[in-house]
């Protein structure tokens, strides 16, 4: 490395990053440049924070605002596939890093850099996905992951680090939470919660009410999708941007979304976790809602599978692989048909479809009805159970001879 080498860093303005700026130019001598992506946190984790990265000795400090793309061109293409990572975790952390890799890499040749560097802890799933990404888009560029390196490990000693250098920073001992956050959601590990023993309390969630002090009249909110896609909100148009504001609004004021769950990372810790997603949460309801009306059991099945094998490739950072790239050719095939309204009741911390229409709707009432109708011959389903039986009526007589 010589001097004057440039170095792209992931830079949130953190603690973590805000000491890996001057640590990289007293260990490497190198030109740091800060690269932030603007994905919907709080104004006030980005208020600044060019200052701040200049404070720290960056070079420059150069922030993109990504917010539509990420959810248009990764949110909504996920939560329409159904992925639910162990079941629970609408996957808003992971979601996040490829879009922000890419970038950076991207940044990164235009300025002619020829290093990347990320502040992802060495027990984490994020230096996986950050480096998977730099692999597939840029595998001649040299990572730098300095929780790997140096000898900084833990809270308490980048504080005591970054006094040293006269370098101010907001974060303290007392403000003992990890918090990532972004326009789809909001997480909280650390703290207390690193005892699974312990209950959350107030401070582990930041957008949501408590579901006791949610409203104590159900709010109610008309969705209209488009293959896969809200398209409008109480018939509102709206882009997938306006769509997840507005429904992360509504649903934090109900207490919707929130999960405290511990989860397999990657590398095989598991860790504690409180999630709050409250406008994907409902928009998954939605899609749902929707699939059970125009999805026969063989299609509702393969969307299933695509949805648990995605939830793993998208934890797991492989989000530039062909393996993506083909469950979601498959997911957007099947949503074709997946078009509709529903509406849906938020009340305490709880959100159910309670109307669902669909012009390919397969469920015919008439077909359906416990009463009198012309359509349906009751007779016909004697051959259909004598054929569907035929292995197990086989192998019952085999058992006689």
């Amino acid at each position: 490395m010589k001097n004057n080498d440039k170095v792209v860093l992931a830079y949130s303005g953190g603690l973590d990053t805000s000491a890996i700026i001057p640590w990289l130019k007293e260990t490497y001598k190198v030109d740091v440049i800060a690269f932030v992506a603007d994905i919907g946190q709080s104004k006030y984790d980005l208020n600044g924070i060019n200052e701040k990265a200049l404070q720290s000795g960056a070079s420059s400090c150069h922030i993109f605002d990504l917010k539509n793309e990420f959810i248009e061109n990764y949110v909504f293409p996920i939560l329409k596939t159904g992925a639910l990572y162990e079941g629970n975790y609408l996957l808003g952390t992971a979601l996040a890093r490829p879009i922000i890799a890419q970038k950076q890499v991207e940044f990164a040749l235009s300025i002619g850099a020829k290093f990347l560097c990320h502040g992802a802890t060495g027990k984490g799933n994020d230096q996986v996905r950050f480096e998977m990404a730099y692999a597939a888009l840029a595998p001649h560029l040299t990572v730098i992951a300095p929780w790997r390196n140096w000898n900084l490990n833990s809270r308490e000693s980048l504080l005591d680090y970054l006094s040293k250098k006269n370098i101010s920073t907001t974060a303290t001992l007392e403000k003992i939470y990890s918090k990532d956050e972004n326009a789809l959601h909001i997480s909280t590990e650390g703290g207390l919660l690193e005892n699974p023993w312990n209950e959350a309390n107030s401070d582990c969630w930041s957008w949501t009410v408590d579901p006791e002090n949610a409203p104590e009249k159900p709010e109610y909110v008309l969705i209209h999708i488009d293959k896969g896609i809200v398209i409008s909100i109480n018939n509102q148009t709206l882009t997938p941007l306006e769509c997840i504001n507005k429904l992360n609004k509504v649903g934090s004021n109900h207490a919707i979304g929130r999960l405290d769950i511990v989860e397999n990372r990657i590398i095989g810790i598991k860790s504690r976790g409180c999630y709050e997603t409250p406008g994907g949460t409902i928009i998954h309801t939605a899609l749902r809602a929707i699939e059970q009306l125009v999805f026969d059991r063989e299609s509702f099945n393969w969307r299933e599978k695509i949805a648990l094998e995605m939830s793993s490739v998208v934890y797991d950072g492989r989000w530039f692989t062909p393996i993506r790239a083909s469950l979601q050719s498959a997911s957007d095939s099947l949503a074709t048909a997946l078009n509709g309204e529903v509406v849906l009741k938020l009340y305490k911390g709880s959100v159910v479809a309670v109307q669902k229409k669909s012009l390919h709707a397969l469920y015919s009432q008439e077909y359906a009805t416990f009463s009198k109708d012309q359509v349906y011959k009751h007779s016909d389903a004697e051959g259909f159970i004598h054929l569907f039986s035929l292995s197990s009526r086989i192998r019952a007589l085999n058992k006689l001879k």
